[in-house]
């Protein structure tokens, strides 16, 4: 509870405090920025990342500043998809060109390793609406008809599941 006079900073968002964080890990893997990490499936496409996943990006050293060399990228897929996706490497390295606005790639690597699987979000399911509107009929003791709709509606979801 705070006190009058107390001097301490309101929440901050969880974004904004491991944010900088994130970034200087993602640096230290050669990813200027975390959009390729985190836009992988936009940008090469759900069949190709479904079975591989940026590891790094590796950097030459530069001897002209002016006409920088392209960069590996290094992928971890799984054993079994790995040749589909060295025959792939065409189609990833101009997508992730595309996608950054500049050659930045120009060849990939293949490290073969399970990859970390992230759980993906469950679709939301509808709500009958004939038992929502039955449901909704019979709350009498409501007198406002759009809480009285709401609560219907929260009741078929309810009896779903």
């Amino acid at each position: 509870m705070n006190k009058p006079g107390d001097k301490r900073k309101p929440a901050r968002r969880l974004a904004d405090v491991v944010g900088p964080c994130l970034t200087e890990a993602f640096k230290r893997q050669g990813f200027a920025s975390t959009e390729i990490v985190t836009h992988w499936e936009t940008i090469v496409g759900p069949e190709i990342a479904a079975h591989c996943e940026p590891l790094k990006i590796t950097w030459p050293r530069q001897s002209d500043p002016e006409d920088p060399e392209p960069a590996t990228l290094v992928l971890r897929c799984e054993g079994p998809a790995a040749l589909e996706i060295q025959h792939q490497a065409n189609v990833i390295v101009a997508r992730v060109n595309q996608f950054l606005g500049w050659r930045a790639i120009d060849r990939v690597a293949l490290r073969q390793a399970p990859l970390a699987r992230r759980a993906k979000p469950r679709p939301r399911t509808t709500i009958d609406a004939a038992a929502a509107r039955r449901i909704a009929d019979s709350m009498t003791g409501v007198a406002d008809e759009d809480l009285r709709a709401a609560l219907g509606r929260l009741g078929a979801a309810v009896k779903r599941e």
